[in-house]
């Protein structure tokens, strides 16, 4: 039944990898290792014809030992024969003696059990038991052995008078391990238990309600355990008078302790309470979750039990005594923590890797307060390195590149207050005869602050299968995680490593691979890129007045590493630059001032760190261009220009009336037959009948002409050279402000065309010369209207 049960597993692990075997892996070397490696437990027939893997199946477990009486600790393994077993006490071997030695089935036996010996020593302390062979070591969870004891009573029983109907309460209190039974007794008899007015709580406490005169008499306690037999001191309890009727507030005479328990133990929370009439007890939580039903149980008058306790039960708890039929209450708390030990969620499952692989080993446990987690490696404390990690609170046990000193069992300890557990797995690595050496010589040169040139040569042996090389690559810095690695074929003994950090370590080494598997690792070089400049900033020039302008730039992360940057600025025609001026890594703007505002300034901007200047950005700004930008479009007054338009209208339209008027009294003068006065009226009308020019319009023919005598002065400037038009409609927009809204006149106003316009150049050295065929009558119109304007 055995063997069917492996052969099935062994079925089952082959039907899940040929589902998807590569089409590549045509050797059986290469289906052997992929085998191995994808095989999620030791191998798909590692148990075959063999035992299971070793593992406890008794551990040893926390006691209480008698004085001079024998103690037995258990431990039972199973696994692959031989197996050596052996024990310590407090981390110290124990050597076999006449007091403690192993029995054949790996118990240890303590012949007298003494909790200190002559010599000073003693049998207490915390024990394991290690369990050993071919493939590794095992260690048990710790077992805490203690000596049986009893003190002296602490609190003894206190005589007590107290009034018919009311309550007593004796108490007595006693230290012992294991914790003692306490019993108490009347006038030396055991107390009737199943009276219901006596409640017997278990911490060694006594209450009778609603006393009686019967009740009087002699009271003490018995504290029992394996250990020893003691009784307290005695108390007389004495009832006097007759119950009364007189009113009494509520009040607690003893309210919940602070307790602090394990799961699955019984937790008893006290309160007592007297009054007149006689108080209503409740509980409640403080948190308002309910306490519910399960397992709870209310002792006498009004003490809580809870059994079978979990986590879930923590909490402060609140005991309440109402007057009935009133809000009349007092209230007493007390804080419940309830432990529990650690336990796992997730066991480490034992593996096989080959060589140079990734092993990962997985342990999840749950306990309250949260456990810790340990690794052991053969029974030792585990060290990390740069190939072992631990992470994730130490649930994560991670070995990179593996090679064959990492064959061993890994043991998970989980540990918190309320106990401890553990739990095993066994890395396998797999490696086969007969595979490539390492690579040897291996060099690494930095060719730039981004490339560095790996070289290396064959192995010394078993060349002969080799199919390629793989080089890994990781910074020097980094954890082995981050490595990544680049194939090279066997032919290729170099390889060059690009896209990498300026100014960083990088470390390498190279395996061969064959089809059967992977070699050693070659020794590690490590190697630097060298530094580099930063990268060219951006840069913007934004004029401020007629004298200063202020550059401003981007801080980037593609300018690389730099501790600042460098501003230069000069007048263009200048060979010498002002500056540098050092501003630190975190400015992105600065202010250059006191500047020729008729010139033409070049700005220049780098980032430098220590290893040199990076390249620079230039920029161009005029000063002057935009100051006469400002002066030939100025901000137009629209509301200005709309009240010519409409004072010019006026003009026009007042002049039309009296024109109508004065051909009026002509007809008139006619008619009448006076020649003279017609005569007059004909002079008047030929004076009030001249073209009459809009100011509108003449206002736009004097723009038109300044426009044309500026234009005049700026070629002036420019020492005779003549602008293209194109340019200056570029550098000089026409202003935004809107054209006159045109006048409807039927009024006939006669214009001259532009092309009867010329615009003389003055030259002081000699005469004026005569644009049309020497006609110095087209001179007139550019002063006229011109000035008129």
């Amino acid at each position: 039944w055995e063997l069917h049960k492996r052969m099935a597993r062994m079925v089952a692990c082959f039907a899940g990898i040929f589902s998807s075997w590569p089409v590549s892996c045509l050797s059986v070397g290469c289906c052997f290792a992929l085998l191995l490696t994808r095989c999620p437990s030791l191998s798909c027939f590692s148990d075959f014809g063999r035992s299971s893997e070793l593992a406890f199946v008794v551990e040893p477990s926390d006691d209480i030992a008698v004085q001079e009486q024998p103690l037995i600790l258990y431990c039972q393994v199973e696994g692959i024969q031989p197996i050596t077993i052996t024990w310590r006490k407090n981390g110290a071997m124990i050597v076999d003696s006449e007091n403690a030695f192993m029995l054949a089935n790996g118990s240890l036996y303590v012949s007298r059990f003494q909790r200190i010996r002559g010599d000073g020593s003693s049998d207490e302390g915390e024990y394991d038991c290690m369990a050993q062979n071919h493939y590794g070591l095992l260690v048990s969870r710790k077992a805490k052995i203690q000596a049986a004891t009893m003190s002296d009573f602490h609190i003894h029983p206190q005589n007590a008078v107290v009034e018919e109907g009311g309550v007593a309460r004796f108490q007595c209190q006693i230290h012992g391990l294991p914790e003692p039974v306490i019993l108490w007794q009347k006038n030396r008899m055991p107390v009737n238990t199943d009276n219901e007015r006596y409640t017997l709580l278990p911490k060694g406490v006594l209450q009778i309600t609603g006393l009686r005169a019967e009740d009087s008499g002699i009271f003490h306690c018995v504290a029992t355990n394996i250990a020893n037999v003691k009784f307290s001191r005695e108390a007389r309890l004495t009832v006097s008078g007759s119950h009364s009727t007189v009113y009494k507030d509520p009040m607690i005479l003893v309210g919940p302790e602070n307790l602090t328990l394990t799961v699955h133990q019984t937790a008893v929370l006290e309160c007592i309470a007297t009054g007149n009439p006689r108080p209503i007890v409740s509980w409640s939580r403080l948190d308002g979750r309910p306490i519910g039903v399960e397992g709870i149980q209310v002792l006498g008058t009004g003490n809580l039990m809870i059994s079978d306790l979990s986590v879930q039960h923590s909490g402060i708890y609140v005991c309440a005594a109402n007057k009935p039929g009133t809000r009349v209450r007092r209230t007493a708390q007390g804080r419940l923590v309830v432990q529990a030990p650690a336990e796992f969620v997730q066991h480490p499952q034992s593996i096989s890797r080959p060589v140079g692989t990734t092993a990962i080993f997985t342990c999840v446990a749950q306990g309250e307060p949260p456990p810790q987690i340990t690794w052991l490696r053969n029974g030792q404390i585990l060290e990390t390195s740069d190939h072992i990690k631990l992470k994730n609170n130490n649930s994560t046990l991670s070995i990179y590149g593996i090679n064959q000193a990492d064959e061993a069992i890994y043991q998970c300890i989980a540990e918190n207050s309320a106990g401890s557990t553990q739990a095993s797995a066994r890395l396998t690595v797999l490696w086969a005869e007969g595979l490539p050496g390492p690579p040897q010589s291996v060099r690494a040169e930095t060719v730039s602050a981004t490339t560095i040139q790996v070289s290396w040569e064959e192995p010394l042996q078993n060349t002969k299968e080799i199919i390629g090389y793989v080089l890994h690559i990781r910074k020097a810095a980094d954890p082995v995680e981050m490595e990544y690695q680049e194939a090279v074929s066997k032919s290729t003994f170099q390889q060059l490593v690009t896209d990498l950090e300026p100014s960083t370590s990088y470390s390498f080494y190279i395996k061969a691979y064959t089809s059967r598997g992977a070699s050693k690792a070659s020794e590690v070089t490590v190697v630097s890129t060298l530094g580099e400049v930063p990268a060219m900033p951006s840069l913007f020039i934004k004029v401020i007045n007629s004298t200063a302008v202020q550059a401003t730039w981007e801080p980037s992360i593609k300018l690389g590493q730099h501790e600042g940057f460098k501003l230069y600025y000069r007048k263009v025609h200048l060979s010498q630059y002002t500056g540098p001026v050092l501003l630190a890594s975190n400015v992105t703007a600065y202010n250059i001032t006191h500047l020729d505002a008729s010139m033409v300034y070049e700005v220049k901007l780098l980032a430098y760190n220590q290893h040199g200047d990076g390249n620079s950005t230039v920029r161009f700004v005029s000063l002057r261009e935009t100051m006469e930008r400002t002066v030939l479009n100025p901000p137009c007054d629209c509301m200005k220009d709309e009240q010519n338009n409409k004072t010019s209208a006026t003009g026009i339209i007042i002049g039309i009336h009296i024109g109508v008027t004065c051909i009026i009294f002509c007809v008139l003068f006619l008619m009448f037959g006076y020649r003279g006065r017609l005569l007059m009226c004909k002079n008047v009308q030929e004076q009030l009948s001249t073209p009459q020019i809009p100011r509108s319009q003449r206002s736009a023919a004097g723009i038109i002409l300044n426009g044309a005598a500026r234009r005049d002065r700026d070629e002036r400037d420019l020492n005779g050279k003549q602008l293209d038009m194109n340019e200056l409609e570029r550098l000089f927009p026409a202003s935004p402000c809107p054209d006159p809204p045109a006048t409807h006149d039927d009024t006939q106003i006669p214009t001259l065309p532009m092309d009867e316009f010329s615009i003389v150049e003055e030259q002081p050295d000699s005469p004026p010369k005569s644009p049309h065929n020497g006609s110095p009558a087209a001179s007139a119109p550019h002063h006229g209207p011109a000035n008129e304007g």
